[in-house]
């Protein structure tokens, strides 16, 4: 299990997850901003040179899952990580591919009020200004692998003004990007996180109510749909339903990062149409009256730690009379779903999901299906 401690920078993430290890049994303390301020290190500075921080690259993304999954494996009990996590999709991934490997994760928010959080963002960001103390990690034989990883300013998500802010000498050093993103961020952070007023706790007594919401079941797991990884590669059915608009529906899941098609895996010894059917039952509790014909046969190529296979595309036809009250979103997968246009949708999608669309609404409009290879006709 992970408890995950979020929040603003300041809000005394860090400092509380020292003391709750005391109080948890069987507890290791895990930072992610360790992983990141070694990626400095380790990547060339023109792959740094298009980020604004290191949540923004998925190979941090991806190792925290690792690290995480890792370090449960070998010690066991109990994870407890403080992390600043305030874009949707990024929490998404993460807790995503934590729940693929069966990991719980119980997410506390801590919600000072907002004056003291501005307060101890500028008194830090005072002295960071002036001393450059943003560590910078030795490239050569000298990087630190033992308990002398920097753990002063800038190595965690609480000792600089944010924690997905740039990281090198120009980051910020007012509260401004900070308590946004964090305003902005707490309609969706406060649905699946138990949410904690510290603002007159301190951090012994916000550790000791989280220990106690832990341990009483009150800190519940984060429903985030539990999608087993592919060890070989996969044939997934989605299907493309029409509003008389003739704009396409897109789903929102709350496993990965990304707007998606209806649809999912086929199922071993399923026909690929009729999983298409499936899914959109089970997605969103309509039932299709027909096969869905053939739009789009795309492969999808190896791309590590993905196995790729074949991604097909159905059009399901026109969702007549007022989709809104047909539609039933499974709370633990789906978050929202919206008609779109091609534009729009361009905006939604990961482009290779968009080049697939696009080549499907050709399709439809042509009459013929067309095989692609990573989004590409032949």
């Amino acid at each position: 299990m992970i408890v995950w401690i979020n929040g603003a920078s300041g809000a005394g993430k860090t400092t509380t997850a020292r003391e709750l290890v005391g109080l948890i049994p069987d507890s290791t303390l895990y930072d992610p901003a360790l992983t990141g301020t070694h990626l400095r290190g380790l990547l060339p500075p023109k792959h740094l040179a298009d980020v604004d921080g290191y949540q923004e690259l998925a190979i941090w993304r991806r190792l925290v899952v690792d690290t995480a999954a890792a370090l449960l494996a070998e010690l066991g009990g109990v994870l407890v990580v403080p992390m600043t996590l305030l874009r949707q999709e990024y929490r998404d991934e993460i807790f995503g591919g934590l729940a693929a490997r069966r990991i719980p994760v119980r997410q506390v928010l801590l919600r000072p009020e907002e004056t003291i959080l501005r307060r101890r963002i500028a008194h830090r960001a005072a002295p960071a200004a002036a001393t450059s103390t943003i560590p910078t990690v030795p490239t050569g034989p000298t990087v630190p692998t033992g308990p002398t990883v920097p753990t002063g300013p800038g190595a965690n998500g609480d000792s600089c003004p944010d924690a997905d802010a740039p990281t090198g000498p120009t980051a910020p050093t007012d509260s401004t990007h900070s308590t946004d993103a964090y305003r902005a961020a707490l309609d969706w952070l406060a649905e699946d996180a138990l949410v904690l007023d510290t603002t007159r706790l301190d951090p012994r007594q916000t550790a000791q109510r989280i220990a106690d919401a832990v341990r009483t079941g009150e800190a519940r797991a984060c429903e985030i749909v539990q999608t087993p990884e592919p060890t070989r590669e996969t044939v997934a059915a989605g299907v493309l339903l029409f509003d008389a608009a003739d704009r396409v529906l897109l789903v929102d899941p709350t496993y990965k990062p990304g707007w998606e098609f209806p649809g999912g895996v086929v199922e071993p010894g399923e026909a690929p149409a009729r999983a298409g059917v499936r899914e959109v039952a089970e997605e969103l509790g309509i039932t299709l009256d027909r096969l869905p014909r053939l739009l789009v046969v795309d492969w999808e190529p190896p791309r590590p730690p993905g196995y790729g296979g074949l991604r097909l595309l159905f059009d399901g036809g026109l969702l007549d009379g007022d989709p809104a009250r047909r539609v039933l979103l499974p709370g633990a997968e789906l978050r929202a779903w919206r008609f779109v246009g091609e534009q729009e949708a361009r905006d939604l999608l990961p482009p290779q999901r968009y080049e697939r669309l696009r080549w499907a609404l050709r399709a439809r409009e042509r009459g013929r299906a067309h095989y692609l290879e990573a989004g590409v006709p032949l």
